[in-house]
């Protein structure tokens, strides 16, 4: 088996269609929110720092689950530990896999990959200029590594 690479697994694992709407909708908002004013740029970064992708979507999905299949199999009946075992199960296979049957239906409801969110972001702030004052590596062959981290914080 083998096992994908982080970046890409979940979009690896979406139908073409629904990666290409994503892909639009950056696009769009790049276009729109790079000629916005700079508060509204800002509220946009921000907006952005605030958004759930979909790893933090999936795991308060399966916690949510497991809790209730918890629940109801002490108040209710022993069987619902199997709503338990089954989101478990489906937390698993996402980790090794980068899929199972939620993340379809988070895709197409338009939750993002942390990295798909960080390319609008760093797209956002390139237009902004954040990246304009970065020292090149000058006379020494050096970067200087603490700006260079200092334009890309959050």
């Amino acid at each position: 088996m083998r096992i994908p690479n982080t970046v890409s697994r979940v979009a690896d694992h979406t139908p073409a269609p629904v990666n290409e709407r994503i892909r639009r909708q950056i696009e769009e908002n790049v276009a729109m929110f790079g000629n916005a004013g700079p508060e509204i740029l800002e509220r946009r970064l921000q907006e952005l720092d605030r958004e759930w992708d979909i790893e933090r979507v999936l795991e308060t999905n399966a916690a949510t689950v497991m809790l209730l299949g918890a629940l109801f199999s002490v108040t209710k009946n022993r069987a619902w530990f199997l709503l338990s075992a089954i989101s478990a199960g489906f937390l698993l296979q996402h980790a090794v896999q980068g899929w199972c049957p939620p993340v379809i239906w988070f895709r197409r409801l338009g939750f993002r990959t942390a990295s798909e969110i960080d390319y609008e972001r760093y797209a956002l702030k390139a237009l902004r200029g954040d990246f304009r004052s970065l020292p090149d590596r000058g006379g020494n062959g050096r970067f200087a590594v603490g700006a260079i981290l200092d334009a890309v914080k959050r």
